[in-house]
């Protein structure tokens, strides 16, 4: 991964999906070579010279004001994730020198509380690069057994791409699936010098076609709260929500549950699903940990 590079490809694909009516601009006709605004058109709208902003997509712009980003994030209509993503792409904090170790996540302390606290919600915690930390026995019950994964394939990502068995999990898994790949962008934005993620990133465009294209579109999106469907393979249909909950640290860590709203016929099939898993767990409320 490359800030220079990613910060010319992010450019591309929101260029290229605006087109002059959606910006007030006239259309002269003719056949348009690429789909989108012209680079030219781009530039009048920001206010910035054909040639600088060129540059700009070519990575030869070393460090480009913010007043700069923000007019062509205004330009290209981006959204608060959006233009936050591209102020970090086009002013990388300092980089990390190539032989610095990689950071050891440690799960906060506090959020192995709350899990051995969360008897009846499935909770996990997710580290950087959407490695799965720790996880409570209800998580387990919904997901599957992440201490049956070798450590290194405790991930959200690597297993929604690369295990057969989440296409079947989860109901919409397509949306799933894109959800994993903004949320990548967005961490790569962040530690562009990461080598970690920069592998993971190549294992799953290797490995995984629909990763790769996906990948290519550059969506940018963070992991907040939403409803998750589920075809749970021992209850059934499944629509939970699920909440993030962030660590105050620079940690990157965040608990994630997932809950079913009172009275509903999920929040019953939740139910009979925990009470199915109990006997196997053992103790309801246990914490497990990535060694």
């Amino acid at each position: 991964m490359s800030a220079t590079t990613d910060l010319g490809a992010f450019l591309r694909t929101r260029r290229s999906r605006l087109s002059p009516e959606d910006v007030a601009l006239p259309d002269f006709g003719g056949r348009r070579r690429v789909a989108g605004l012209r680079r030219e058109e781009l530039a009048q709208l920001a206010g910035v010279s054909v040639d600088y902003y060129t540059r700009m997509e070519q990575g030869r712009v070393a460090n480009p004001s913010s007043a700069v980003i923000g007019s062509l994030a205004r330009a290209l209509r981006l959204d608060e994730e959006e233009t936050r993503h591209l102020h970090r792409l086009a002013q990388p904090a300092t980089r990390r020198p190539p032989w610095a170790r990689p950071e050891q996540q440690a799960v906060r302390p506090m959020l192995k509380l709350l899990l051995r606290e969360l008897r009846d919600v499935p909770a996990l915690v997710m580290g950087r690069r959407m490695d799965v930390l720790a996880w409570n026995d209800a998580a387990v019950a919904l997901l599957g057994d992440y201490a049956a994964r070798p450590a290194a394939e405790r991930n959200i990502a690597r297993i929604t791409f690369l295990d057969p068995v989440s296409r079947s999990l989860y109901a919409d898994w397509s949306s799933c699936a894109r959800e994993n790949v903004a949320y990548l962008h967005l961490e790569a934005g962040r530690h562009p010098d990461d080598p970690q993620l920069a592998q993971l990133v190549g294992e799953l465009s290797l490995k995984s076609e629909e990763f790769r294209r996906w990948w290519a579109e550059h969506p940018v999106q963070d992991k907040t709260a939403g409803v998750k469907r589920f075809h749970h393979p021992v209850v059934g249909a499944l629509e939970l929500d699920y909440e993030t909950l962030r660590a105050a640290d620079e940690s990157g860590q965040a608990l994630i549950t997932y809950a079913a709203a009172p009275g509903t016929p999920s929040h019953d099939a939740l139910r009979m699903l925990l009470a199915w898993a109990a006997p196997a767990a053992g103790v309801g409320a246990r914490a497990q940990q990535a060694p």
